[in-house]
Protein backbone atom coordinates (compact mmCIF):
# COMPACT_ATOMS: atom_id res chain seq x y z
CA UNK A 1 0.00 0.00 0.00
CA UNK A 2 3.07 2.11 0.53
CA UNK A 3 3.48 2.09 -3.18
CA UNK A 4 0.07 3.46 -3.86
CA UNK A 5 0.58 6.28 -1.50
CA UNK A 6 3.52 6.96 -2.69
CA UNK A 7 2.11 6.82 -6.79
CA UNK A 8 -0.76 9.09 -5.71
CA UNK A 9 1.52 11.66 -3.75
CA UNK A 10 3.98 11.66 -7.55
CA UNK A 11 1.20 13.07 -9.46
CA UNK A 12 -0.26 15.55 -6.51
CA UNK A 13 3.79 16.79 -6.59
CA UNK A 14 4.14 16.89 -10.26
CA UNK A 15 0.74 18.83 -10.90
CA UNK A 16 0.95 21.40 -8.42
CA UNK A 17 4.37 22.19 -10.23
CA UNK A 18 3.36 21.75 -13.81
CA UNK A 19 0.18 24.39 -12.71
CA UNK A 20 2.33 26.60 -11.03
CA UNK A 21 4.82 26.56 -13.90
CA UNK A 22 1.82 27.10 -16.22
CA UNK A 23 1.25 30.86 -15.99
CA UNK A 24 5.28 31.32 -17.08
CA UNK A 25 5.03 29.16 -20.44
CA UNK A 26 4.36 30.82 -23.45
CA UNK A 27 1.79 29.45 -25.92
CA UNK A 28 4.31 28.22 -28.05
CA UNK A 29 5.79 26.00 -26.03
CA UNK A 30 2.01 25.15 -24.80
CA UNK A 31 1.62 23.82 -27.91
CA UNK A 32 5.18 22.09 -27.66
CA UNK A 33 3.91 20.00 -24.93
CA UNK A 34 0.31 19.37 -26.42
CA UNK A 35 2.14 17.63 -29.09
CA UNK A 36 5.03 15.58 -27.44
CA UNK A 37 1.74 14.47 -25.30
CA UNK A 38 -0.17 13.52 -27.79
CA UNK A 39 2.75 11.41 -29.46
CA UNK A 40 3.42 9.62 -25.78
CA UNK A 41 -0.34 9.14 -25.63
CA UNK A 42 0.02 7.08 -29.14
CA UNK A 43 3.03 5.10 -28.26
CA UNK A 44 1.81 4.53 -24.66
CA UNK A 45 -1.49 3.16 -26.30
CA UNK A 46 0.32 0.84 -28.90
CA UNK A 47 2.67 -0.40 -26.44
CA UNK A 48 -0.27 -1.49 -23.91
CA UNK A 49 -2.60 -2.86 -26.39
CA UNK A 50 -0.58 -4.75 -29.10
CA UNK A 51 1.79 -6.65 -26.98
CA UNK A 52 -1.35 -7.86 -25.49
CA UNK A 53 -3.49 -8.78 -28.41
CA UNK A 54 -0.69 -11.76 -28.68
CA UNK A 55 -1.85 -13.26 -25.44
CA UNK A 56 -5.64 -12.71 -26.04
CA UNK A 57 -7.93 -15.80 -25.26
CA UNK A 58 -10.72 -13.78 -27.42
CA UNK A 59 -8.74 -11.75 -30.22
CA UNK A 60 -12.45 -10.07 -30.70
CA UNK A 61 -13.18 -9.29 -27.28
CA UNK A 62 -11.59 -5.87 -27.75
CA UNK A 63 -13.99 -5.02 -30.95
CA UNK A 64 -17.08 -5.88 -29.28
CA UNK A 65 -15.92 -3.77 -26.38
CA UNK A 66 -15.11 -0.70 -28.55
CA UNK A 67 -18.34 -1.13 -30.62
CA UNK A 68 -20.40 -1.99 -27.41
CA UNK A 69 -18.89 0.49 -25.46
CA UNK A 70 -18.95 2.98 -27.37
CA UNK A 71 -22.68 2.50 -28.41
CA UNK A 72 -23.52 3.42 -24.78
CA UNK A 73 -21.41 5.78 -24.45
CA UNK A 74 -22.46 7.53 -27.53
CA UNK A 75 -26.27 6.69 -25.96
CA UNK A 76 -25.76 8.46 -23.23
CA UNK A 77 -23.69 11.26 -24.78
CA UNK A 78 -20.46 11.09 -22.57
CA UNK A 79 -18.95 13.19 -24.88
CA UNK A 80 -21.34 16.16 -25.30
CA UNK A 81 -22.05 16.08 -21.21
CA UNK A 82 -17.72 16.85 -20.91
CA UNK A 83 -18.46 18.91 -23.65
CA UNK A 84 -20.98 20.80 -22.13
CA UNK A 85 -19.12 21.16 -18.61
CA UNK A 86 -15.80 22.13 -20.12
CA UNK A 87 -17.79 25.42 -21.99
CA UNK A 88 -19.27 26.29 -18.59
CA UNK A 89 -16.05 25.89 -17.25
CA UNK A 90 -14.27 28.20 -19.89
CA UNK A 91 -17.08 30.88 -19.28
CA UNK A 92 -16.19 30.77 -15.68
CA UNK A 93 -12.69 31.28 -16.36
CA UNK A 94 -12.24 33.56 -19.21
CA UNK A 95 -10.11 31.08 -21.61
CA UNK A 96 -10.18 28.14 -23.46
CA UNK A 97 -8.99 24.80 -22.18
CA UNK A 98 -10.29 21.53 -22.32
CA UNK A 99 -9.72 20.82 -19.01
CA UNK A 100 -11.71 17.74 -18.73
CA UNK A 101 -11.07 15.80 -21.61
CA UNK A 102 -7.50 16.17 -20.29
CA UNK A 103 -8.89 15.11 -16.92
CA UNK A 104 -9.71 12.02 -18.67
CA UNK A 105 -6.62 11.57 -20.81
CA UNK A 106 -4.47 12.03 -17.38
CA UNK A 107 -6.72 9.12 -16.02
CA UNK A 108 -6.34 6.39 -18.62
CA UNK A 109 -2.88 7.16 -18.40
CA UNK A 110 -2.51 6.38 -14.43
CA UNK A 111 -4.79 3.58 -14.68
CA UNK A 112 -4.53 1.45 -17.48
CA UNK A 113 -1.29 -0.56 -17.71
CA UNK A 114 0.36 -3.41 -15.90
CA UNK A 115 2.36 -1.43 -13.00
CA UNK A 116 -1.08 0.19 -11.95
CA UNK A 117 -2.76 -3.12 -11.79
CA UNK A 118 -0.57 -5.49 -10.55
CA UNK A 119 1.65 -3.50 -8.65
CA UNK A 120 -1.29 -2.77 -5.99
CA UNK A 121 -1.77 -6.86 -6.26
CA UNK A 122 2.14 -8.19 -5.44
CA UNK A 123 2.03 -5.09 -3.02
CA UNK A 124 -0.58 -7.08 -0.96
CA UNK A 125 0.24 -10.19 -1.58
CA UNK A 126 4.04 -9.40 -0.24
CA UNK A 127 5.30 -10.37 3.35
CA UNK A 128 4.25 -7.01 4.63
CA UNK A 129 1.55 -6.54 2.74
CA UNK A 130 3.13 -3.72 0.84
CA UNK A 131 3.84 -1.55 3.80
CA UNK A 132 7.91 -2.28 3.69
CA UNK A 133 9.76 0.52 1.86
CA UNK A 134 12.64 -1.66 0.50
CA UNK A 135 9.41 -4.90 -0.57
CA UNK A 136 10.35 -5.59 -4.10
CA UNK A 137 6.57 -6.35 -5.02
CA UNK A 138 6.38 -2.18 -4.37
CA UNK A 139 8.95 -2.25 -7.62
CA UNK A 140 5.95 -1.80 -10.39
CA UNK A 141 4.27 0.69 -8.37
CA UNK A 142 7.79 2.68 -7.94
CA UNK A 143 8.44 2.64 -11.37
CA UNK A 144 4.90 3.74 -12.02
CA UNK A 145 5.50 7.03 -9.20
CA UNK A 146 8.23 7.95 -11.41
CA UNK A 147 6.77 8.02 -14.60
CA UNK A 148 3.38 9.61 -13.47
CA UNK A 149 5.69 12.23 -11.53
CA UNK A 150 6.93 13.53 -14.90
CA UNK A 151 3.28 13.12 -16.74
CA UNK A 152 1.29 14.90 -14.19
CA UNK A 153 3.39 18.08 -14.94
CA UNK A 154 3.26 18.08 -18.24
CA UNK A 155 -0.30 17.55 -18.08
CA UNK A 156 -0.92 20.25 -15.91
CA UNK A 157 1.11 22.91 -17.50
CA UNK A 158 -1.22 22.29 -20.22
CA UNK A 159 -4.75 21.85 -18.54
CA UNK A 160 -3.78 23.39 -15.13
CA UNK A 161 -5.01 22.59 -11.64
CA UNK A 162 -7.70 20.09 -12.41
CA UNK A 163 -5.00 17.29 -13.60
CA UNK A 164 -4.73 16.90 -9.55
CA UNK A 165 -8.23 15.57 -9.30
CA UNK A 166 -6.55 12.18 -11.10
CA UNK A 167 -4.81 11.43 -7.78
CA UNK A 168 -7.76 10.50 -5.74
CA UNK A 169 -9.07 8.65 -8.65
CA UNK A 170 -5.49 6.55 -8.62
CA UNK A 171 -5.63 5.94 -5.61
CA UNK A 172 -9.40 4.20 -5.28
CA UNK A 173 -8.67 2.06 -8.24
CA UNK A 174 -4.86 0.90 -7.28
CA UNK A 175 -6.70 0.77 -3.57
CA UNK A 176 -9.73 -1.25 -5.54
CA UNK A 177 -7.09 -3.93 -6.70
CA UNK A 178 -5.42 -4.14 -3.32
CA UNK A 179 -8.63 -5.17 -2.10
CA UNK A 180 -9.42 -7.76 -4.60
CA UNK A 181 -5.92 -9.29 -3.84
CA UNK A 182 -7.14 -8.73 0.04
CA UNK A 183 -10.69 -10.96 -0.71
CA UNK A 184 -9.55 -13.46 -3.44
CA UNK A 185 -6.05 -13.71 -2.46
CA UNK A 186 -4.56 -13.80 -6.39
CA UNK A 187 -6.75 -10.68 -7.51
CA UNK A 188 -8.00 -10.31 -11.08
CA UNK A 189 -7.35 -13.14 -13.42
CA UNK A 190 -4.42 -12.72 -16.25
CA UNK A 191 -6.79 -12.74 -19.39
CA UNK A 192 -9.23 -10.58 -17.81
CA UNK A 193 -6.04 -8.01 -17.66
CA UNK A 194 -5.05 -8.34 -20.67
CA UNK A 195 -8.03 -7.75 -22.37
CA UNK A 196 -8.55 -4.79 -20.19
CA UNK A 197 -4.97 -3.49 -21.72
CA UNK A 198 -5.80 -3.90 -24.74
CA UNK A 199 -8.80 -2.24 -24.76
CA UNK A 200 -6.75 0.57 -22.44
CA UNK A 201 -4.40 1.09 -24.89
CA UNK A 202 -6.85 1.68 -27.65
CA UNK A 203 -8.27 4.56 -25.47
CA UNK A 204 -5.03 6.33 -24.82
CA UNK A 205 -4.05 5.77 -28.46
CA UNK A 206 -7.72 7.73 -29.54
CA UNK A 207 -6.51 10.35 -26.88
CA UNK A 208 -3.20 11.38 -28.49
CA UNK A 209 -4.71 11.33 -31.82
CA UNK A 210 -7.33 13.78 -30.66
CA UNK A 211 -4.83 15.97 -28.42
CA UNK A 212 -2.66 15.63 -32.18
CA UNK A 213 -5.66 17.27 -33.74
CA UNK A 214 -5.91 14.08 -36.27
CA UNK A 215 -9.30 12.65 -35.57
CA UNK A 216 -11.63 13.97 -32.31
CA UNK A 217 -12.62 9.77 -31.59
CA UNK A 218 -14.92 11.11 -28.52
CA UNK A 219 -13.10 9.52 -26.33
CA UNK A 220 -15.12 9.92 -23.30
CA UNK A 221 -18.14 8.29 -25.38
CA UNK A 222 -15.97 4.77 -25.50
CA UNK A 223 -14.96 4.54 -21.59
CA UNK A 224 -17.86 2.00 -21.17
CA UNK A 225 -15.56 0.06 -23.14
CA UNK A 226 -13.84 -0.70 -20.05
CA UNK A 227 -16.51 -2.87 -18.70
CA UNK A 228 -17.43 -5.13 -21.41
CA UNK A 229 -14.34 -7.20 -20.43
CA UNK A 230 -14.97 -7.28 -16.68
CA UNK A 231 -18.70 -8.05 -17.54
CA UNK A 232 -18.05 -10.97 -20.16
CA UNK A 233 -14.99 -12.94 -17.83
CA UNK A 234 -17.69 -12.48 -14.53
CA UNK A 235 -20.56 -14.26 -16.31
CA UNK A 236 -18.30 -16.60 -18.16
CA UNK A 237 -16.76 -17.62 -14.49
CA UNK A 238 -20.64 -18.34 -13.53
CA UNK A 239 -21.61 -20.35 -16.26
CA UNK A 240 -18.45 -22.49 -16.69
Amino acid sequence: MLGTLLNTATIIVGGAFGAIVRSGISEKYKKALFDGLGLCCIVLGINAALPNMAKSEFPVLFILSITIGGVIGTKFDLSGRIDRMNAKLNEKQGNENNALNGLVTGILLYTIGTFSIIGPVLSYLSPSHGWAFNEPANTFLYTNATLDLVTSAVLAASYGWIMLLAAPVLFCWQGMFYLIAYMFGSGMPEPMRTELSIVGGVLILSSGLAILGIKDCKTVNLLPSLLIPVIFYIIKGLIM
